[in-house]
């Protein structure tokens, strides 16, 4: 508990950008919030890449989309939004540690649901099950993680995207081509300069946050691809 309290009162960041540049990283943010990014990728293997999908009629993505999004966004967001309606938290912005511990928890829980939904049913392409698994898994060492330093769940999830977009490298014949990890990289790049100028996050929060989310990624596609 020292260490929370301890992270918890750690100068915040005391340098003074420009209004602009305050702005973008806050819209960044906001758009590439963690909870968006299992949406984003989900958007990606089903809509963008042209195989893993390929037999899939248009109703039947719309609903692999709209499952993703109740389990992995919507109850997530809701959870945390009724913890801050009885006043189990101070800020839906989750500013302190001790404020993730319940959603985290709770989103592991819901993250842990879609895979076994996806892992149930042979006709999803094992590429979004092991996503979801490896969301799962960065969820969990976030959650431990938490107990030590405010780990960045944008960086978390940033390098979730970034270790599914090396996988479907490496694991697709049909994928030569990468642009899709070079926009990966940039958001991450964005995004997590973005944390470092509007939150109190060190580099030690966003890197780990980063490798975290990476090698979450990997150790899923190890046992399940």
């Amino acid at each position: 508990m020292d260490n929370l309290h301890a992270a918890e009162n750690k100068p915040a960041n005391i340098y003074k950008h420009p209004g602009i540049v305050t702005f973008f990283a806050k819209l960044f943010s906001y758009i590439f919030h963690p909870l968006f990014i299992p949406l984003y990728v989900t958007w990606y293997l089903v809509f963008v890449h042209h195989n893993y999908f390929a037999g899939y009629g248009e109703k039947a993505k719309t609903w692999v989309m709209l499952r993703v999004a109740l389990n992995m966004v919507f109850f997530p967001l809701l959870t945390v939004l009724l913890l801050k309606g009885v006043g189990f938290i101070e800020s839906i912005f989750l500013k302190k540690q001790k404020d993730r511990i319940i959603p985290y928890m709770a989103a592991g829980i819901f993250f842990f649901w879609m895979y076994l939904v996806f892992h149930n049913q042979p006709e999803i392409p094992q590429i979004l099950t092991a996503f979801t698994f490896g969301v799962f898994l960065a969820s969990s060492v976030a959650l431990i993680a938490n107990i030590y330093f405010k780990i960045s769940m944008h960086a978390i999830g940033c390098g979730g995207m970034l270790g599914l977009m090396v996988v479907v490298l490496n694991t697709n014949a049909a994928s030569p081509f990468t642009l899709p990890l070079t926009i990966a990289i940039l958001i991450t790049g964005i995004i997590c300069t973005s944390r470092l100028i509007v939150s109190d996050h060190t580099q030690k929060d966003i890197y780990l946050g980063l490798l975290g989310g990476f090698f979450c990624q990997f150790i899923s596609a190890a046992f399940l691809l």
